[in-house]
């Protein structure tokens, strides 16, 4: 710095002094080592399997004690079973009940959580929390540990598909803030996500069609192979709710699709975490969508604004050249096949022009779009025009499909 008269490096610490012109200043440099864990693991509540009650604890000496916070339709279906797996753990353990879907993904539900935790007497380190539900519970949930204690760590369950190939495996919590999608939030990811699919045969058809949504996006834009096998088996995969059990082929398939999407939705979050770059391939189908869902609650799923997303940006590649018609007319087919949207009434030029304008604001003032070259790969874009997106927007009408094909 101008004018230092003396400068002491002390590397092992990080930190670097000086005497100014004007005074003393130092300047601290650390670093933060992330590691986390995310597992398949099937009979995650077999009373007689430990994985659930040991995750993310110390090995020892083990704390019985665990705050456990669980969708409320989730704790219909399978709150006897986690009262039970807790029981035969021999750990004692809370249940606190929520809602949790778009509407009240809100700063008050996380207080909530907040108040449960503080009345629980959360020890610090060694009981995380353990989020049973699909991405909003665990969203909220990750964003109350974020918070309570400045970082309280939390094992997250995903019980739904979105959860366990999207929501649930990277470092992001967050709440909307009134028709802002995540406008509040952390970089606080679980110690653990432990994944079971048993969990998926209670889901709904559309929800299953909901998760293959992310997973289609990962298809398309870095695994062709893994787009083979949606346009192959993606109506089995939903009519079998990705479960091994009574499945054509065992669940090979199954496994083979979720294997291949959390692989590459990891690869691409590996390297940039905490998205000190904004320009990433996984924000393909979440450059509109936000505002397409925000606007159709509660008509839309998450998923189903993303493949609307994605449909536009495949209608904008074709047009650029970078699509043949053929390979347009594959993803408009296996949308169409699982049953997802590429169409809704809410997308008015004037939503998605202003859903851009947020978007570009989101991303540091570049548009910074992935835009699908070819099947399997993308790149970024910087100069897409209103005239332009007005043009896809009303072939893209053209083509859409209406919300009556969405799977039920």
């Amino acid at each position: 710095m101008p004018g230092s008269a003396q400068v002491d490096h002390t590397a092992e610490q990080g930190l670097l002094a000086s005497d100014g012109a004007s005074g003393p200043w130092w300047r601290l440099t650390t670093r933060q080592p992330v590691s986390y864990e995310v597992r398949v693991h099937p009979g995650l509540l077999d009373p007689a399997d430990p994985t659930l009650a040991d995750a993310g604890a110390p090995e020892q000496p083990r704390v019985a004690r665990r705050l456990v916070v669980v969708e409320s339709t989730v704790y219909e279906l399978y709150g006897q079973e986690i009262n039970a797996y807790f029981t035969g753990q021999g750990v004692r353990h809370e249940i606190l009940v929520i809602e949790a879907h778009e509407q009240v993904k809100t700063m008050d539900t996380v207080m909530t959580v907040v108040a449960a935790m503080d009345a629980f007497g959360i020890v610090r380190r060694a009981e995380p929390v353990i989020a049973v539900g699909g991405g909003v519970l665990t969203d909220v949930v990750g964003l109350a540990c974020s918070l309570y204690r400045r970082a309280t760590p939390h094992v997250r369950v995903p019980t739904t598909l979105m959860g366990m190939v999207d929501a649930g495996v990277g470092a992001k919590t967050g709440v909307n803030l009134g028709h802002r999608k995540n406008r509040l939030g952390a970089y606080h990811p679980a110690v653990a996500t432990l994944i079971d699919r048993r969990f998926l045969h209670t889901l709904s058809r559309r929800h299953i069609a909901n998760g293959l949504a992310e997973i289609l996006k990962v298809a398309l834009v870095k695994d062709e192979a893994l787009l083979e096998l949606l346009e192959a088996h993606g109506e089995r995969l939903i009519a079998e709710r990705m479960q091994a059990h009574g499945s054509m082929d065992d669940g090979v398939c199954a496994e083979e699709v979720m294997r291949r999407a959390i692989q590459g939705m990891l690869a691409e979050l590996q390297p940039n975490l905490w998205e000190h770059r904004l320009s990433r391939l996984v924000d393909y189908g979440h450059s509109f969508s936000p505002a397409i869902e925000m606007q159709a609650l509660p008509e839309l799923y998450h998923g189903e604004a993303v493949s609307v997303d994605m449909a536009l940006c495949t209608v904008i590649a074709r047009r650029r050249g970078w699509l043949t018609g053929v390979q347009q007319e594959r993803i408009m087919e296996v949308m169409r096949a699982m049953r997802l949207p590429s169409w809704h009434p809410v997308c008015s030029p004037a939503l998605i022009g202003a859903a851009l304008q947020e978007t570009v604001r989101h991303r540091d003032g570049h548009q910074r779009l992935p835009l699908p070259v070819g099947l399997g790969q993308a790149r970024f874009v910087e100069d897409l025009t209103g005239p332009e997106l007005d043009a896809a927007l009303a072939e893209l009408r053209r083509l859409g499909h209406l919300r009556k094909d969405i799977a039920v």
